[in-house]
């Protein structure tokens, strides 16, 4: 398979899951309230997004490196604000 198509299908991906998180972490930010947020699904998924970017360092693939460095970001963002606002 074309490696320049396997590379568009991964930032693809990538920039769909990683623009997921945009609304959630606007809306809590927004609102000021992370009610309906889940402190312990959080906590795992930041656990799993770090060993996915490192992972991703690992094996030089810049795809799963960028979009979970954001992906990171975002979900300790709304950590954040659930650990602020509740």
């Amino acid at each position: 398979m074309n490696p320049i198509f396997v590379d568009l299908l991964g930032y693809l991906a990538a920039t769909l899951t990683t623009v997921a998180f945009v609304p959630q972490a606007w809306l809590t930010w927004k609102t000021r309230s992370a009610h309906g947020v889940s402190l312990g699904m959080y906590s795992v998924f930041i656990c799993g997004i770090t060993a996915w970017l490192l992972y991703g360092f690992l094996i030089s693939a810049w795809p799963v490196v960028i979009a979970n460095a954001i992906t990171l970001l975002l979900a300790a963002f709304i950590l954040s604000m659930k650990l602020r606002f509740g």
